[in-house]
């Protein structure tokens, strides 16, 4: 399966904050959109999830026109998202932030439960399956985060800012995991600002700058660009 965008534009009134981006991933791919701040790598990403709908462009998957697929259509899909603030359930125990998105699929309790711990141990966080949610770090919260979404058997997985407000430790981790994702067949976009975290797992990389794509290809060739290293990098 492949998502592909094709000059995707996107206007706030008179604010062009998209301006004819083309950017695809294919399952067993991970794509990275780097760019400061402001650049448009959030709104890239509402408009591939059904959050926001291009003001020009096309977004496909497989070739069948989604670009104004409704999100909870798309989720059905096979399309998921992994948002940069926070996103458990702080009320509630680890295990049972997954077995919640689990009951959407079964109602058999032994093979919810085995799902749950496979999900836990994959993650590395089944010793913590009784603490509560609120009481985890927040690169544990992120591990939780990303073995909920799994439990939806994504084929695509849109994680915005992933390293942000983790430790070095949890960043390597996270990393491992995107490229354990990423051996299961799944197609991964990746946003950051960070170069260093980024380009350790991207296969392809793309630089934002004012809402366009001044340069993408391997991350070699992206970052050596003399463009990317002007507008970008400062060198």
């Amino acid at each position: 399966m492949r998502i592909e965008c094709k000059n995707l534009v996107k206007r706030f009134g008179r604010k062009i904050v998209v301006n004819n981006v083309d950017i695809s991933v294919s399952q067993g791919e991970v794509v990275g959109l780097l760019g400061p701040n402001g650049a448009g790598k959030t709104t890239i990403f509402n408009m591939i999830l059904g959050v926001v709908i291009p003001t020009a462009g096309k977004i496909t998957l497989d070739n069948v026109d989604i670009t104004r697929t409704p999100i909870s259509r798309r989720a059905r899909m096979g399309i998921t998202y992994l948002q940069q603030e926070t996103s458990v359930f702080n009320g509630i125990r680890v295990r049972e932030n997954i077995e919640l998105v689990l009951s959407f699929f079964t109602k058999d309790t032994v093979q919810l439960k085995r799902k749950t711990e496979k999900l836990l141990c994959e993650f590395g966080i089944l010793e913590l399956k009784d603490q509560y949610a609120g009481d985890l770090s927040g690169g544990e919260k992120r591990r939780l985060e990303l073995a909920r979404m799994m439990a939806l058997n994504p084929s695509f997985l849109l994680l915005d800012e992933p390293f942000v407000g983790i430790d070095p430790k949890t960043v390597k981790d996270i990393q491992k995991m995107i490229r354990a994702l990423k051996n299961r067949s799944m197609g991964i976009i990746v946003t950051d600002h960070s170069v260093e975290a980024l380009v350790e797992v991207v296969d392809t990389l793309y630089v934002i700058h004012k809402g366009k794509i001044i340069a993408h290809g391997k991350c070699e060739d992206v970052l050596s660009d003399e463009t990317v290293k002007e507008v970008y990098l400062g060198t």
